[in-house]
C-alpha cells in the first residue's frame, strides 16, 4: 500500500526573471499531464501495511537463512539478528570473520570460557543459599549456575516487567535465548507474554518495521526508507510520521518538532495566561470570541471586517498579510540587557505559539463547521429543495482540502521559529503567508458556500493545494 493522497499534478516554470508571484504561476506544458503524479507529490511515501502473521514470516525467514548459512540455532540467530538492527548480510559478513568476537559484543558469549570445577553431586545455589542436587542447576552458557526454582522467579519478574530479549544472566550480562527461558516459566501464560513482548522488541529494531500508534490497532508498517513521511493505516486509518511515531507533522521535522513539543509544554501556561482568549473589535471595542476557523472576523455589532490575528483592516489585509504572519526580529536585542533578550525571546515564542495554537483550534471549531454542512446537506436533499449529493459533494471535498492545508500550515511555525534568519527563511515566510492567505479564504468560502459557488471553490481548492505542495516541495525533508 502507498499513501499517495495529494491530487497536485503541476509543473512550475523556474527562470531567473520569475519573481515570487511567478514562482506560483505554471507554464503550460504540453507534456505536464503525463508526468508521474509519485515524483510530484513531495509527501508520496511507498509503504505497506502488514499483519501480526506477515511479519512473523518475514522475520522467521531471516531467521532461517542466518540458521542455516551459519548453523546457529535459531533463538540464538534471533538475538543475532536483533542485535544488529537485522542486518542479515552484515551479521553473516561479521560472524564469517570473526565469530567469536561477534557473539562476545552481542553479549551472547562470556568474554572468557567458562570453567566449572566441581565433582560434588549437590550445589549451593547462590541467591536462595540452598544445596541442592547438581541436576537442578543450569546456567546460559557463562560460569554462573542457578537452580530452576531462583531461576524460574527471575524470569517470571522480568516477564511481568516486560523484559524479554533484554533479559541476562543473574551473574553477569549474557543474554538468555529463548530456548533458555521458555522451558524455565511455568505457566502457558507467562510464556505466551514473553513470546509477545519478544515479538515486539524485533519489530522495534527493525529499521524497516513500525507499528501503527493507533488504540488496539495491530497492523505493522513496513517502508524501505526511514524517512519522516506521512502513514496512513489502512485498518484504524491513523496518520502518523514513520520516523519518529508521532503525529504527521511536515515540514518540520523529527527532532524539531520534539523540541517544540517540549518548549510548549514547559512554557503553555505562561503563553495561556499571557494571551487573552477574546480580542477587542479595533473599531467599536466590543469583545468578540472566535466560534469559527476563519481568521476573516466580522463584528457583530459595527460589522467591521478584521484579522483575528493582527486585528488588521481586512479590506486591505491581502496585500499586508505577509507582515501578519512574519516575525519581525528585534535586530539590536544582542545588545540590550539580560532581562530584555529574554522578554523578547518570550515575545517570538508567544508569536509562534499564538498562530500555532490558532491553527489547532481552527481545526477543532472546522470539524464542528463540517458536521453542520453535513446537517445543511442532508436537509436539502432530503426535502429536495436544492439538490443532490452529488450536487454538494465539492464542498465537503473543500472542507477535507482545507483541513488538510491547514494542518500544514500549524506545523510551518515550529520550522520557522527555529530556522536561521536569511534568504531561506525570507522565502518560506512568503510562501507561508501566502499559504495562509488563501487558506482564510476557502475557511471563508466554505463556511458560506452554495450549490452555485462551486466554480468558485473549485478554483480555491486548486490554489490553495497549489501553495501547500509548493512550499513542501521546497522545504519538505527529502
Amino acid at each position: 500500500m502507498s499513501n499517495n493522497d495529494n491530487d497536485s499534478d503541476v509543473e512550475y516554470s523556474e527562470t531567473e526573471e520569475c519573481g515570487y508571484d511567478d514562482y506560483y504561476n505554471p507554464c503550460d506544458d504540453a507534456d505536464s499531464e503525463s508526468m508521474n503524479q509519485k515524483k510530484c507529490d513531495p509527501e508520496h511515501f511507498e509503504f505497506e501495511c502488514l499483519t501480526v502473521d506477515q511479519v512473523d514470516r518475514l522475520l522467521n525467514e531471516l531467521v532461517e537463512t542466518l540458521s542455516s548459512r551459519l548453523r546457529l540455532t535459531p533463538s540464538l540467530s534471533k538475538l543475532l539478528l536483533h542485535a544488529h538492527n537485522w542486518a542479515l548480510d552484515s551479521v553473516i559478513k561479521m560472524y564469517l570473520e570473526d565469530s567469536s568476537q561477534l557473539l562476545v559484543q552481542s553479549k551472547l558469549k562470556p568474554d572468557k570460557t567458562p570453567v566449572v570445577k566441581t565433582l560434588s553431586k549437590t550445589l549451593v545455589c547462590p541467591i536462595c543459599i540452598i544445596m541442592l542436587p547438581k541436576d537442578v542447576f543450569c546456567g546460559i552458557g557463562c560460569s554462573h549456575l542457578f537452580c530452576k526454582g531462583c531461576w524460574n522467579a527471575y524470569l517470571e519478574t522480568q516477564v511481568m516487567h516486560g523484559v524479554s530479549t533484554a533479559t541476562e544472566c543473574m551473574g553477569c550480562s549474557v543474554m538468555a535465548t529463548e530456548d533458555f527461558v521458555l522451558p524455565l516459566l511455568a505457566t502457558p501464560q507467562l510464556k505466551e507474554r514473553y513470546v509477545r513482548h519478544a515479538f515486539s522488541d524485533y519489530v522495534r529494531s527493525h529499521p524497516e518495521l513500525r507499528f501503527c500508534p493507533g488504540p488496539n490497532c495491530n497492523i505493522i508498517i513496513r517502508a524501505k526508507e526511514n524517512k519522516g513521511k506521512r502513514i496512513v493505516c489502512s485498518s484504524c486509518k491513523t496518520t502518523f510520521c514513520f520516523r519518529c511515531g508521532s503525529e504527521y507533522h511536515a515540514p518540520t521535522d523529527c527532532e524539531t518538532i520534539r523540541h517544540w513539543l517540549t518548549k510548549c509544554a514547559d512554557d503553555s501556561e505562561t503563553a495561556n495566561y499571557i494571551s487573552a482568549h477574546t480580542k477587542v473589535c479595533p473599531k467599536c471595542q466590543i469583545c468578540i470570541e472566535k466560534n469559527g476557523g476563519c481568521n476573516h472576523m466580522q463584528c457583530y455589532g459595527c460589522k467591521h471586517d478584521f484579522c483575528w490575528m493582527c486585528l488588521g483592516d481586512w479590506k486591505t489585509h491581502g496585500s499586508e498579510y505577509y507582515r501578519c504572519s512574519r516575525y519581525e526580529e528585534n535586530p539590536n536585542v544582542a545588545n540590550e540587557s539580560s532581562h530584555a533578550r529574554a522578554k523578547e525571546a518570550l515575545k517570538k515564542y508567544l508569536h509562534y505559539f499564538e498562530r500555532w495554537e490558532n491553527h489547532a483550534k481552527s481545526l477543532r471549531l472546522e470539524e464542528q463547521t463540517l458536521q453542520r454542512i453535513r446537517e445543511r446537506i442532508q436537509c436539502k436533499v432530503m426535502t429536495g429543495t436544492d439538490g443532490t449529493w452529488i450536487d454538494w459533494q465539492c464542498l465537503l471535498d473543500a472542507a477535507a482540502l482545507l483541513a488538510r492545508c491547514r494542518y500544514t500550515l500549524q506545523y510551518t511555525y515550529p520550522y520557522a521559529y527555529y530556522m536561521d534568519a536569511g534568504p531561506r527563511k525570507e522565502l518560506f515566510e512568503y510562501q507561508q503567508a501566502q499559504l495562509e492567505a488563501e487558506i482564510e479564504n476557502l475557511s471563508w468560502k466554505v463556511e458560506r458556500a452554495e450549490t452555485t459557488d462551486r466554480g468558485d471553490l473549485g478554483i480555491q481548492m486548486d490554489v490553495c493545494e497549489k501553495r501547500r505542495t509548493t512550499l513542501l516541495q521546497d522545504f519538505l525533508e527529502s
